[in-house]
């Protein structure tokens, strides 16, 4: 969930300021506040996605915020405290909170148990979401003849629950949903769907993350903990942006699929599951591979059954079925009553080229929805972006080839710099422009030796 609001809750300030600096260099949006008073303050303004909340504060403990948020919002808390006893994580997990942090703890720790709960919050809201709908295939919006042939092979290939599936699509077009939608249809549905984001984990986590360890494994290892891969026996597995991925840790996973066995860190025995493995990548997995940046065993493993999800510039007649989707979904979640999308409104969402995909379409939604108090959301409702650039319905975006083709590199360099030059060196803004996420675009920096 890129730029996801998180509340840190500490009296002490230099552990706030610690965990605030790492938090805002990942990208979130970080609110701070050393009590309860001033965490009711800060959450009437504007509710987190994730608390991290201290156990003891100055003006009560941290559970009764815990008690509040769970019942009054969508947020995701996680306890912290110096003074850990089985007794309060119990009491803490039992009023809902989703994790347990006993302090000191290291940063490692941190990313990956925020990574472990925004995908758990991005599971609740579309849990609330689908709930509201009719589910199955409504879920995945589009009647054009490629979402309906996509549809097709979605029925066809969800039975085949032994089988692996690549999804390979632009960032934005809806991988993750295609993901679910599989496993809910599949033999698999009443077993776990366990998502792992693999840019989001440390390279020194992922094997841990991935397939547990044992005690003493490592300096950290306090106690035996389940990986992934384990969490998702009887259920699906599914690998996001699996490009990822180390070429130490594709050998891994090409164990792992081949076998259905892994082991744990520090252990000396394998052990079996039952899981699904579903992949997917915004990347083109053809060039990794002749480029040796991505093994082809484990390319031709994972593609037994490929999917690919059409950009939405390729399917722009389901624009009105998915905005009119979005204005019901933020309807309900911010109780407003914008009833339908003007014909002037509509014109311009159908001229825009959507680089950020059906992503970019629901973010415009949204911003429109909530800054609306009116009955129809009109063309001056919508983000000066697509006012602004809107270019005649028949334009084709123009682009030149030469004798060789188009080097997707340098296009993709050009790209990543005028949408810098544009949002002035700010990587939200320019990763809103391109419709990726602050991480995604500060490790294209690092990958093209861009500083900004």
């Amino acid at each position: 969930m890129a730029d996801a609001r998180i509340l840190v809750v500490d009296d002490d300030r230099l552990i706030r300021s610690a965990i605030a600096e790492r938090l805002d260099r990942r990208g979130y949006d970080v609110v701070v506040a050393g009590s309860l008073a001033e965490a009711r303050a800060a959450v009437g303004k504007s509710s987190p996605d994730i608390a991290l909340l201290d156990i003891r504060l100055p003006d009560g403990v941290g559970t009764e915020l815990l008690r509040e948020l769970t019942a009054e919002t969508d947020a995701a808390c996680v306890m912290m405290t110096a003074h850990g006893t089985v007794q309060s994580a119990v009491e803490a997990l039992q009023l809902g909170a989703v994790d347990y942090m006993e302090k000191p703890f290291t940063f490692d720790r941190l990313d990956a148990t925020l990574a472990a709960t925004l995908e758990l919050t991005a599971l609740r809201r579309e849990v609330r979401a689908l709930r509201a709908r009719t589910g199955g295939r409504d879920a995945i919006v589009g009647s054009s003849p490629a979402m309906e042939e996509l549809l097709r092979m979605v029925e066809r290939i969800a039975p085949a629950d032994a089988t692996t599936v690549l999804i390979q699509g632009e960032t934005g077009t809806g991988k993750g949903l295609l993901a679910r939608a599989l496993h809910r249809l599949s033999p698999r549905a009443q077993g776990p769907f366990v998502n792992v984001t693999c840019s989001d984990l440390a390279e020194t986590l992922m094997e841990s993350e991935l397939f547990g360890h044992e005690k003493g494994a490592f300096t950290d290892a306090r106690s035996m903990k389940r990986g992934l891969v384990e969490l998702a026996d009887k259920g699906t597995l599914f690998l996001d942006e699996i490009g990822e991925l180390s070429t130490r840790l594709q050998a891994k996973l090409l164990r792992f699929i081949e076998e259905k066995r892994f082991r744990r860190v520090g252990a000396t025995r394998d052990q079996a599951v039952d899981v699904r493995v579903i992949a997917a990548t915004n990347r083109d997995l053809d060039r990794e591979v002749a480029e040796h940046r991505f093994r082809e065993d484990l390319y031709y493993r994972l593609r037994v059954l490929p999917i690919r999800l059409p950009p939405l510039r390729e399917r722009k007649s389901d624009i009105p079925a998915l905005a009119k989707a979005f204005l019901d979904d933020f309807n309900r979640e911010f109780g407003r009553k914008v009833r339908r999308i003007d014909d002037g409104a509509l014109e311009l969402l159908l001229r825009h080229s959507w680089p950020g995909n059906v992503r970019e379409l629901r973010n415009v939604i949204e911003r429109s929805t909530l800054l609306s108090d009116a009955p129809v959301l009109t063309a001056e409702m919508l983000p000066p972006e697509l006012r602004g650039a809107a270019t005649p319905r028949s334009a084709e975006p123009s682009l030149s080839f030469g004798p060789d083709g188009v080097d997707m590199e340098t296009l993709e360099r050009t790209l990543l710099l005028e949408a810098l030059r544009r949002s002035e060196g700010n990587r939200s803004e320019a990763g809103r422009l391109l419709g990726l996420s602050r991480h995604q675009i500060r490790n294209r920096l690092k990958k093209f030796g861009v500083e900004a």
